[in-house]
């Protein structure tokens, strides 16, 4: 593999290390997420310098290339990572909702406030 890349793919490993921890840090992420991520980063990292351990996996698949394994793993995360946002997207609707529901029932029952009687 090309020095140049290996730098660039340990390189993109160590921001995501570090803004994971930073995450971490702020309380912004659980220690499992920083768990993931710090562990996602020191794999890319690892996969980065020694891409010759991906062989026996491409081999396995009958991949041509390397690159057509990680094209198929990047395909599966984003695929994964759109179902997830799609989830928590649509939890946050309907709680949305029914909070909305909650009080247009809560106001439609108070009396009306600040209007002048006749």
């Amino acid at each position: 593999m090309v020095l140049g890349i290996q730098v660039v793919g340990v390189g993109f490993g160590i921001f995501v290390l570090y803004m994971s921890f930073l995450q971490w840090k702020k309380k912004e992420f659980t220690i499992n997420e920083w768990a993931f991520w710090g562990t996602f980063a020191l794999a890319f990292s690892g996969v980065s310098l020694f891409p010759d351990i991906l062989n026996p996996v491409v081999a396995t698949l009958k991949l041509q290339r390397k690159l057509d394994f990680f094209i198929i793993l990047g395909f599966m995360f984003l695929i994964a990572a759109v179902f997830y946002t799609y989830r928590v997207v649509r939890k946050t609707q309907k709680g949305l909702e029914e909070l909305v529901r909650q009080l247009a029932m809560e106001r439609a029952s108070e009396p009306e406030k600040g209007k002048k009687r006749k």
